[in-house]
């Protein structure tokens, strides 16, 4: 590939978008509000969608649900207040057809318009109505009598709504920006060459493109996002992201880190293990004992399903730690998953000789001081605990590895945090930080790890233990719930345990919680004999914990609980999963709310309980959950679906929030924008920086994540 030009700055000096026609301070604070804060700001607020004014279509060919501008003569007005005010305008034009322009909000001043006879020339999307096609609320204009008014000559651009400005002004604000778009040379940042193997536009072109249209062009392609002018504007702003991450990892990779070459304890653990590791895990593991061989920090993410085993690989990747007499840190979410780390860790390690340390909340008082002081010494080799590890107060003798489990769950400061516990001395010129394990157990599309995680190595164990059963799922209305109560009293009988899960499509803990008290009465009473648990997201932390654990430990045999169990318990006795309203959940949780059954040796079977009818979109998800268990699978499926948001959590929220790429739509991009990053990263490091900053902001965000 060629190396990019490395002509002028993205732009000259660009003045205060005060500068500009119509925009004052008050203006420019409302721009400011949504992020628009330079000229080049608003080049890349771009349309949402476009408008045909360029021809009039006769009444007589509109078709319903397509959008179009009519011309006619006002035929009849009527105005009523039945329910609502209301006002209604028919007009006609020579195919002898009718349209009616309904309006639920309007003035006197617009009443008195529209007079019998008048010319109104209007734009809208037609919809059957009582007496035929009407538009609502449609953008008019009453014409002049006598004018030749003419036609817009090219596509009339809808933008993305900003608070507190009107749309004309805001269409006034862009087009004198653009009136300031510097001349091609001094906007261009991707070399000539690789536009021309793409046969992408330049840059100036592509925004002029985007923002005014000429008529010939194609409408489809520029609704659907695939015309070559955002092509060229989606590769550039996939670039910049991917340089962002590439930038971070660079940073991470500029500090030292302990090398951990010894592997006899890793060994020892393997060979004590009541299991065989899968061919998945070994391979995984030596990816990350490679990693830890090297003098610089490991930033690897295992990704992999739930159950197929993760916790065991972070607990080898420890033992590299421990037994170059150095420490290691697990931190989880909850505590409850930080417990079952614990009791695992404990069982495996405590053998061997490892002193296994629990740091959390709840460990308080004389207990907090021990702890803490035995992980200041360094007698403690491997600590467990939750977000407390980070806190003021805890300082480690030597922290070599630093594994967070559920990262999505995790702002990237609280992981920085714990890897700034072990920061300490230097190698050369080079900071001394841990190595970094970061796991997941919600699989991540590749096109979306390429894109969200630039600054990880990936891994994946994509193969579950030998021994797990699969989970048996159907889907169910909700008037089949009665069959449902009777299932839960026979299994229970047979000695197994059972999950309701109660979802509500209100996002209030409150409300839910209700939700989930009512069904565990209801419950309660219809299942007399049973013992009945309840958990919900408003209940104490103790409370909580004291709920779970009687049900991991067999005093319950129904958990009645909110989406809360979504990660962390591991109940292999309970063999039946019932979750109510499973339309509103997205695919991801529904597939971890699942993985919660199936653990034991036990027949399990997850219910999926919808209230009919159901939408498209909630019959391809259960359809999807009945068909297949395997979370890579799910994970393209959601993506597909639901698009990259709701998959990244919290790590990247900004990533979801692409101004013109679409993670599932530009696929096919990704390759080559890394192929590009990797050279421009080598070649050309003040052209990479000027991308991003066009793009991303001149911060580099996450920093040195």
């Amino acid at each position: 590939m060629p190396t990019p030009n490395d002509g002028p700055a993205i732009a000259p000096d660009q003045p205060p978008l005060t500068a500009l026609p119509g925009v004052g301070a008050k203006v420019a604070e409302k721009l400011a509000a949504r992020g628009i804060e330079s000229l080049q700001d608003l080049w890349l607020h771009l349309p949402r969608q476009y408008e045909d004014r360029t021809a009039i279509t006769p009444i007589g060919a509109l078709v319903p649900g397509m959008a179009a501008q009519v011309e006619g003569r006002v035929e009849a007005v009527e105005r009523g207040f039945r329910y609502r005010p209301m006002l209604r305008v028919a007009i006609g034009d020579d195919s002898q057809a009718t349209l009616v322009l309904r309006f639920f909000h309007f003035r006197s001043q617009q009443v008195n318009q529209f007079r019998v006879g008048a010319r109104v020339r209007c734009y809208g999307t037609p919809r059957p109505g009582h007496h035929g096609l009407e538009i609502v609320h449609p953008s008019y204009r009453v014409l002049d009598e006598h004018a030749d008014e003419a036609l817009g000559e090219r596509l009339d651009p809808v933008y993305p709504a900003i608070e507190g400005i009107g749309p004309a002004s805001l269409r006034r604000m862009i087009t004198a920006a653009l009136e300031r778009l510097p001349d091609e040379v001094a906007l261009e940042l991707l070399p000539a060459e690789l536009r021309r193997q793409l046969h992408l536009p330049s840059l100036r072109e592509a925004l002029l493109t985007v923002h005014r249209p000429p008529p010939d062009t194609d409408l489809n392609a520029l609704l659907a996002g695939t015309h070559p002018a955002q092509r060229r504007l989606a590769i550039e702003e996939l670039l910049a992201h991917h340089l962002s991450l590439r930038r971070q990892r660079l940073a991470q990779q500029a500090h030292a880190a302990p090398v951990l070459k010894k592997g006899a304890l890793a060994k020892r653990l393997q060979a004590a293990l009541p299991f065989k590791l899968t061919g998945a895990q070994r391979r995984v593991f030596e990816q990350i004992r490679r990693d830890l061989a090297l003098s610089r920090p490991m930033l690897r993410l295992v990704q992999g399903d739930v159950g197929s085993g993760k916790t065991v690989v972070a607990a080898l990747a420890a033992m590299l730690a421990v037994e170059s007499g150095k420490q290691a840190a697990l931190m989880a979410p909850t505590e409850l998953l930080a417990e079952q780390h614990l009791s695992n860790l404990r069982g495996w390690l405590e053998p061997l000789g490892v002193r296994v340390a629990w740091l959390a909340g709840k460990v308080t008082g004389k207990a907090r001081t021990r702890v803490l002081e035995e992980v200041a010494s360094g007698e403690a080799q491997v600590v467990v605990g939750t977000h407390a590890l980070m806190q003021q107060g805890v300082g480690f003798h030597d922290l070599a590895l630093a594994i967070v489990d559920e990262q999505h769950r995790f702002g990237v400061h609280q992981r920085l945090a714990l890897r700034d516990k072990g920061a300490g001395g230097s190698i050369g010129e080079h900071a001394v930080v841990p190595h970094q394990l970061v796991m997941t157990a919600t699989p991540i599309p590749r096109t979306l790890a390429m894109a969200a995680y630039a600054d990880l190595d990936v891994s994946a164990i994509d193969e579950l233990p030998p021994g797990r059963t699969p989970v048996q799922t159907v889907a169910l209305s909700a008037g089949r719930r009665p069959e449902l109560v009777e299932r839960i009293r026979s299994a229970c009988a047979e000695g197994r345990q059972a999950y309701w899960v109660c979802t509500l499509i209100d996002d209030s803990d409150e409300v839910v919680a209700q939700a989930a008290q009512t069904t565990y009465e209801e419950l309660s009473a219809q299942l007399e004999g049973l013992r009945v648990g309840l958990v919900h997201g408003r209940m104490k932390a103790t409370e909580k914990q004291a709920a779970m654990r009687a049900f991991k430990d067999g005093e319950t045999d129904l958990l009645v609980a909110t989406t809360v169990i979504e990660v962390g318990v591991d109940v292999p006795n309970a063999s039946l999963m019932i979750i109510e309203n499973a339309e509103r959940l997205g695919l991801a949780q529904l597939h971890q709310l699942r993985g919660r059954v199936g653990r034991g040796r036990a027949a399990s079977n997850c219910v999926l309980l919808y209230q009919p009818p159901l939408s498209k979109l909630a019959r391809q998800r259960l359809e999807t959950m009945r068909q297949t268990q395997d979370g890579f699978v799910i994970a393209e499926k959601d993506l597909e679906l639901r698009g990259p948001g709701e998959l990244l959590g919290t790590r990247q929220t900004g990533l979801a929030a692409f101004r013109v790429a679409d993670l599932i739509r530009d696929a096919d991009l990704l390759p080559r924008v890394h192929e590009i990053g990797e050279r421009l990263m080598e070649t050309s490091p003040e052209l990479a920086a000027r991308i991003v900053a066009r793009w991303v902001g001149g911060a580099a965000r996450y920093a040195a994540a």
